[in-house]
């Protein structure tokens, strides 16, 4: 496979990037790469990944440097937290908070870290969520004055409900 940048050497050095579900591939030579900024011999953290090493390349704002990120209690900056890949003090969450939304955005497709799920508890887990996000879809519902889409809603958070129970009182006669 050719370098998509010169189209002479072979590509050596294969990219991808995935940004609300679109897929982009590069494909580099060793030589184009280089000349991109991209560097071979460093270490990358995954949150340089994450946040963009290559958004320097893309104009980054003239002010950026100049107000960068501080914990205020810590006093852990914006390059640290990207060389260290973790936060200094609880603050730090506060402070990084961007950052935090757009790792975890690129990580788990969501805002929200779900984590794993203990294989005894996943059904369970699974469930709940599906009733938190109904009683969402409900709130919505009856904002616009769904009435009858708030009681089908409704109804199947009943039945999920009703489901859980279930699968517990065969658990307890099982044990």
């Amino acid at each position: 496979m050719k370098c998509e940048c010169c189209h002479k050497a072979e590509a050596t050095i294969h990219l991808t990037q995935v940004i609300d579900g679109d897929v982009k591939k590069l494909n580099l030579c060793q030589d184009c790469a280089k000349a991109n900024g991209i560097d071979l011999n460093s270490p990358i953290s995954i949150t340089d990944v994450l946040l963009g090493l290559g958004a320097q390349h893309a104009g980054p704002p003239a002010a950026a440097s100049e107000f960068d990120l501080c914990c205020t209690r810590c006093q852990m900056t914006r390059a640290e937290f990207k060389k260290r890949a973790r936060l200094g003090c609880p603050e730090c969450y506060n402070a990084f908070m961007g950052e935090l939304n757009a790792i975890t955005q690129a990580m788990h497709h969501s805002r929200q870290h779900v984590g794993k799920i203990p294989a005894r508890q996943g059904n369970e887990a699974r469930i709940t969520a599906q009733i938190a996000a109904l009683q969402k879809e409900i709130e919505s519902a009856i904002g616009k004055e769904e009435y009858e889409k708030a009681a089908k809603l409704r109804d199947k958070i009943r039945a999920l409900r009703e489901s859980v129970q279930t699968a517990e009182n065969g658990e307890s006669h099982d044990d």
